[in-house]
């Protein structure tokens, strides 16, 4: 994403440190639902929802690369709008101190959240390994076009499983996390799957070494996990 986001920045003159797209950015829907939008290397996450009532509404989600100012994004999943996978958007990026604007067919202005500045965990993740039933690890997700990513910002994160090539969209919840103490804690403000589970507090054993982000604990259902994630090459 470095050099992506160089290309964005020198295009606007702008400094690296005070005016990358990189983190997370809130806007609010019609319907006053949160939007949070999390950019993390060559790939986004934009999520509506509203944790008091427990309300997920939609998400959608891809790739993007940059040409100067212009941002070409290809959904990979879309609730709302599944025609609109894999159909490339292109948007104009401004960015203004804290309020960041995508301009294409409709316009969004967002707020900034988190810079993810110097943030280790910030990043597209995808989940590469599992526990087995021996109590071995064993890789998934080796071939096929099914994966579950999660994306991470400073302080925000979202995963969602899908499948890109049959428009299959599995579930996705997201909210807070932290690292602190060898421990990384999710709080989750919205699922796709079940709303019953927004307002839990995880707490997962954590390491992260070479790359490759050890995580486990149990789960929001209260089942042991043990999974190895690892960043998506941002090329």
């Amino acid at each position: 994403m470095k050099h992506l986001l160089t290309t964005l920045l020198v295009s606007l003159g702008l400094t690296a440190s005070a005016q990358s797209i990189k983190g997370a950015w809130k806007a609010l829907a019609q319907n006053n639902s949160t939007v949070m939008l999390i950019i993390a290397d060559n790939y986004l996450m934009s999520s509506s929802y509203n944790p008091l009532n427990r309300y997920f509404d939609r998400t959608e989600g891809g790739p993007f690369t940059m040409s100067g100012n212009q941002m070409t994004y290809t959904p990979e999943f879309n609730t709302t709008d599944t025609a609109a996978i894999g159909v490339p958007i292109v948007y104009t990026i401004e960015r203004k101190d804290s309020v960041l604007t995508l301009r294409g067919k409709e316009a969004w202005v967002y707020t900034i959240v988190d810079d993810a500045q110097n943030v280790p965990m910030a990043g597209t993740w995808h989940i590469t390994e599992r526990a087995n039933d021996q109590g071995g690890m064993s890789k998934i997700h080796q071939t096929g076009t099914r994966k579950t990513l999660k994306i991470l910002s400073g302080t925000r994160f979202q995963w969602a499983a899908i499948d890109p090539a049959v428009k299959g969209f599995y579930g996705t919840g997201g909210g807070t996390y932290d690292v602190k103490d060898g421990k990384y804690t999710e709080r989750i403000q919205f699922f796709s799957r079940d709303n019953n589970r927004v307002g839990a507090n995880l707490s997962f054993n954590w390491d992260l070494k070479d790359g490759r982000w050890d995580h486990s604990g149990k789960s929001s259902a209260g089942a042991p996990i043990h999974e190895v994630w690892e960043k998506v090459d941002s090329k």
